[in-house]
């Protein structure tokens, strides 16, 4: 890599080198060296690349003050207006004078936060807003680390953070399916593969820390955020962002230099707020903590070299996330041994006091928040800039800023940025959406796509469908879910279709039925269409579809109908599963045409459609399937992809059966009066064009020991005439144990492809990882006994074997 004028012109690629604690291949950058020469601190150990990581940041620490060090534990964002001009162009000079002893990190660089409140909202947020493209973000990432390397005394380059959900989350970036989405695939190699697209397109633009994962178990579907998670299973979640995470940052440290690390959001208990809304306090023992909450994290941070969790913003028995060193010190530092930073969540030190109202003072919430564990208060420094006068006081010790830092330089160090501060525009604009990226989003959206009924009309046969109605405003007008920006194209239901048929079929659209007058996802004011409007489109759409060989109607949910509920103005939660609006209306009168009707769901939640399950002849659950929607979408309906998705979540019939999940205790689904406990739709449910027959689990020994695993066989035989895809299932319950146990619990899966009449057997190896709970001493265990192994196709169709753990 050279440097012209501290301007990246060329993008070096460098070996990817293994090691947590290992050197940095790649010499200094010749500016930075050049800027550096003249230092005392020039010849400084912690600028040897060649140097151990460990030995580098204890060389740096020793050197700085303790303004220096508090600087790296801020980040800064809704006050960018202090180190930028008002045009948005990074200035050293109102930097230097805000900041003069550095910055920790850039909360995404790639916005215009700072330049006009009117123009950025929340993180992620796009809509209206003009965010910063690849080369001009790269302009201002340069800048600012030009700034922070050669004007601050020990010249620490800036960690910059971005959003990158289901893809990096800017503009012009790769937009994949949202993570319920990719959940739904049961594909750990396809997500790895997403996400090494998502931090490539992020480091070519200077960012070097996703704030993603989320591994948060997901048990409530009025919460907005659900979209955002990998569903509701503990197993499932943690294989999902254990690929994810491999996709991010590779399996070792320091980064490659297409890498980023990643941040696990959230910790925890988050995914089942009170009564559904966000930030809800979590009413869960620390037994469910540890059986299904904790699994994803400690997976992550046991397997992994993870070198950064985000704290959640809810609260568990009276004490929020961001205060409680039991969960952040005790389990995370202690029992798991996660050497990483604690990063705040936005504003989460100041709604201590604001949401919370432990405190009265700001510098009180950051002395608890430190202590509890977390290492740097993020997206701006309100409480942490406190952290001299408070070491002063005596109410803070310098001990605990520098176990901190320390933390936060070694991740600087292991990301690189001290070798490779600077981006090329030319090389993040190549980079950025390329051919290889857009073919993966539409790979991912088809494997992503739930086919939940089919009374044989799909796939659609083009030579025989003469016209095919499209209804649904989101048919063209196609949401991708929240945290997204702008992406060069997004294919919209519509046009995927009219690309697909050509000139075999014709494709007529009607709106149908709008939901809501704008899907921006980070406006406030969330308006419904007015009825009289929708009247007059669903009297129009029945018109047009009157004389249609086949009806497809695209229903669902926007941005807006439920997402992230960030402030009390700002809501996104909901109180009720059914369809918004006049949805059911349009979907009525279709029906009445006696037309065969699929029906396509594009939404970011379970949705309780037992009416469209009864009527309609086909039901896919779509999802947010990405910019690449409607390829995918015509791909699958003319029979190119057959669908093999699963549910990674339970769907309910109706908001009072919640919590409705399927590894659910014994004394759970009684039963209701004039009611039924039965879902909609299993967890881990999904049909296919072809049809498969399952074995049940195969055991090679019916008896093993305590600390022993047994080889169990699964076979499995694609009986029908396409070629088509089947996850093989392994449940697991413990038949008699000392406290209660789930069920039924996932342990184990596969997703396989087969020819028509082909077989395959799957095996996997059960284990005490498989096998162990929490007894009454709070231990984790393996009981003797007999368990029942269950494999299937979803979580209700199963045939069992039994496994003995002698004593």
């Amino acid at each position: 890599m050279t440097i012209a004028n501290g301007r990246t012109i060329t993008l070096a690629r460098r070996t990817f080198v293994t090691g947590l604690l290992g050197a940095v291949a790649a010499a200094p950058l010749a500016g930075v060296a050049r800027a550096q020469a003249a230092r005392p601190e020039a010849g400084a150990l912690y600028r040897d690349a060649s140097q151990p990581v460990a030995a580098r940041v204890e060389d740096l620490l020793r050197r700085m003050t303790l303004e220096e060090k508090v600087a790296q534990m801020v980040g800064i964002w809704e006050k960018k207006g202090d180190i930028q001009e008002p045009n948005g162009d990074f200035s050293p000079a109102r930097a230097s004078a805000a900041h003069p002893h550095g910055l920790g990190q850039i909360s995404r660089p790639s916005d215009f936060r700072g330049v006009d409140p009117s123009v950025n909202g929340a993180a992620g947020a796009a809509g209206d807003a003009v965010n910063r493209d690849g080369p001009q973000t790269v302009d201002y990432i340069n800048a600012a680390q030009r700034w922070a390397i050669e004007q601050t005394r020990l010249g620490i380059p800036i960690l910059m953070h971005e959003e990158a959900l289901h893809g990096y989350t800017a503009r012009g970036a790769t937009s994949f399916p949202q993570s319920i989405a990719l959940a739904s695939t049961w594909d750990p190699a396809l997500v790895t593969r997403v996400f090494s697209v998502a931090a490539r397109e992020m480091r070519a633009r200077g960012a070097q820390l996703a704030l993603a994962p989320v591994v948060d178990v997901a048990r409530d579907p009025r919460w907005g955020r659900i979209e955002e998670t990998y569903g509701e299973d503990p197993h499932l979640v943690s294989e999902i962002g254990l690929a994810a995470i491999r996709g991010y940052q590779g399996e070792t440290l320091p980064l490659a230099p297409d890498k980023v690390l990643v941040t696990l959001k959230h910790m925890t208990g988050h995914g089942q707020p009170e009564n559904g809304t966000n930030v809800g306090p979590a009413n869960i023992s620390e037994r469910t903590l540890r059986e299904n909450f904790f699994p994803p994290f400690e997976r992550a941070v046991t397997e992994l070299p993870v070198m950064s969790v985000m704290a959640s913003y809810n609260e568990i028995d009276g004490l929020p996330s961001h205060a409680n060193r039991w969960l952040l010190h005790d389990v995370l530092r202690q029992e798991w041994g996660f050497k990483g930073a604690v990063v705040s969540d936005y504003f989460a030190i100041r709604e201590l006091n604001t949401r919370h109202r432990m405190f009265r003072t700001i510098e009180e919430a950051a002395v608890r928040a430190l202590d509890a564990g977390v290492d740097i208060e993020l997206p701006d420094g309100e409480g942490y800039v406190h952290l001299p006068e408070l070491v002063r006081s005596g109410r803070v010790t310098e001990a605990q800023i520098d176990d901190a830092v320390r933390r936060l330089l070694t991740m600087k160090f292991l990301s690189g940025v001290f070798e490779q501060p600077y981006a090329d525009p030319d090389a993040a604009e190549s980079l950025t959406a390329t051919p290889d990226a857009v073919a993966l989003a539409r790979e991912a959206a088809g494997r992503a796509m739930i086919l939940l009924k089919n009374d044989g009309v799909l796939p659609l046969n083009p030579a025989r469908l003469r016209k095919l109605a499209v209804l649904g405003t989101h048919a063209r007008d196609t949401p991708i879910g929240g945290y997204s920006d702008v992406p060069r194209h997004v294919v919209s239901v519509v046009e995927g279709l009219e690309a697909a048929a050509g000139d075999r079929f014709d494709v007529v659209y009607s709106e149908g039925v709008r939901l809501t007058k704008s899907r921006v996802w980070a406006a406030d004011l969330v308006e419904p269409v007015e009825p009289e409007v929708n009247a007059r489109l669903i009297e129009q759409a029945v018109a047009d579809a009157r004389d249609a060989d086949v009806i497809l109607m695209v229903l669902g949910e926007n941005e807006q109908l439920s997402r992230e509920a960030w402030a009390d103005a700002h809501l996104g939660d909901r109180d009720t599963l059914e369809l918004f609006g006049q949805q059911m209306d349009l979907a009525r009168a279709v029906f009445a045409l006696n037309k065969p009707t699929v029906v396509l769901l594009l939404n970011g939640r379970p949705l309780a459609v037992t009416e469209l399950a009864e009527r309609a002849d086909a039901l896919i659950e779509g999802w947010y399937l990405g910019q690449e929607t409607g390829h995918a979408v015509a791909d699958v309906l003319l029979g190119r992809v057959n669908p093999g998705g699963k549910l990674p979540v339970t769907i309910p019939r109706g908001v009072g059966q919640l919590p409705m999940f399927y590894n659910h205790k014994p004394t759970s689904r009684r039963g209701y009066l004039f009611g039924d406990t039965s879902p909609l739709f299993p967890f881990g449910f999904g049909l296919s064009y072809t049809t498969f027959e399952m074995s049940a689990p195969r055991l090679a020994r019916a008896t093993i020991r305590n600390g022993e695993t047994v080889r169990v066989e699964v076979d499995v035989r694609n009986t029908g005439r396409v070629r088509g895809d089947e996850v093989v299932q392994l449940y697991v319950r413990d038949d008699h144990a000392s406290v209660t146990r789930p069920v039924k619990e996932l342990k184990h899966f596969q997703r396989v492809t087969l020819e028509p009449g082909a077989a395959t057997t799957v095996t996997f190896e059960v284990g005490p990882k498989d096998l162990w709970f929490w007894n009454v001493d709070m231990e984790r265990v393996v009981e003797p006994g007999t368990f029942t192994l269950m494999a299937g196709p979803n979580s209700v169709d199963l045939k069992t074997a039994t496994l003995t753990v002698a004593a």
